[in-house]
């Protein structure tokens, strides 16, 4: 397995929609700014937060090109290049290591795909030929299967293979694959300090939309073990992570990041906006961060 490169805080970024619908890179270029201001090292693009699946090929590469260059070397900067068909795969993958990204994120072949081990390894070796470092993304609720122990230590063979992305909110199986000594990153935003303390190595987190200072501070004080200021951050991050996580997760996002002044439009069509009385339920529980975030 290659050294980890996505240590700390990897902030999944909410993809910003104009009224249309259609991409808004000027907010694109705001948001990306004010997080690299507040000190944010890694940014996800075409992340699953950032409505990947609902993003055509040429929107996605062209998000992943133009967020590149407004970054440029500040932070590093790690996308999605997942797809149907693994030849689609390795085509965006080598479009994003063209655009000088520093790793890729991707999902297994979903909806009907492999269930086989040998099958996922072939997939992820194929992919990793690229020459990026690549993040295996496990997502049970959506792909169908879960990334046990045994299968990570198959995937960690391959070269240029860097992690999985733990997103299955299971903290017991989370903790199975931290336990073998590869690099986990967490995916789920309600398990936080506990992946923290367990030994996850790296986080991808969507609550940094709305709540960058926090999630930032918890990141950094779980990489020096200070257990008392992890505890003592999350309390008040709690209430809204839980609820987030707990329905409707990509719109709860774009509501939330609206509410505390990092607006990216609203959700693009499937998705719709939340109801009043959800809107309301997610603003009484940022409460607590609002001094915070606006310090």
């Amino acid at each position: 397995m290659s050294a980890f490169p996505f240590p700390g805080l990897n902030h999944a970024l909410a993809t910003p929609f104009k009224d249309d619908g259609a991409l808004d890179f000027k907010t694109l270029e705001n948001n990306i700014e004010r997080y690299l201001a507040i000190g944010v090292k890694s940014i996800l693009l075409s992340s699953g937060t950032g409505m990947h699946v609902y993003l055509s090929k040429d929107e996605s590469q062209s998000l992943i090109e133009r967020g590149a260059k407004i970054i440029n070397g500040r932070a590093k900067i790690m996308v999605q290049t997942s797809a149907l068909l693994p030849s689609e795969v390795v085509e965006r993958t080598k479009f994003a290591k063209g655009c000088g990204v520093d790793g890729v994120m991707v999902l297994p072949p979903f909806f009907e795909g492999p269930t086989e081990e040998d099958e996922i390894v072939d997939f992820y070796a194929t992919v990793a030929a690229v020459g990026l470092p690549v993040v295996g993304y496990n997502v049970p609720q959506a792909v169908g299967f879960d990334v046990t122990p045994a299968w990570f230590n198959k995937l960690a063979n391959i070269p240029g293979f860097c992690a999985v992305k733990d997103s299955g909110g299971d903290m017991s199986k989370q903790a199975a694959l931290v336990a073998t000594g590869h690099p986990v990153i967490n995916g789920a935003d309600q398990l936080v300090p506990y992946s923290l303390y367990a030994g996850c190595s790296g986080l991808i987190w969507g609550g940094a939309n709305f709540a960058p200072k926090s999630c930032l501070a918890i990141a950094e004080a779980g990489a020096r073990k200070d257990w008392n200021a992890v505890r003592e951050i999350w309390v008040p991050m709690q209430p809204i992570m839980q609820l987030i996580t707990e329905a409707d997760y990509v719109k709860s996002v774009y509501a939330a990041a609206d509410l505390m002044g990092y607006s990216a439009g609203a959700p693009r069509k499937p998705l719709t906006s939340l109801p009043k009385e959800r809107i309301a339920a997610i603003s009484k529980a940022l409460e607590p961060l609002r001094a915070r975030e606006a310090a």
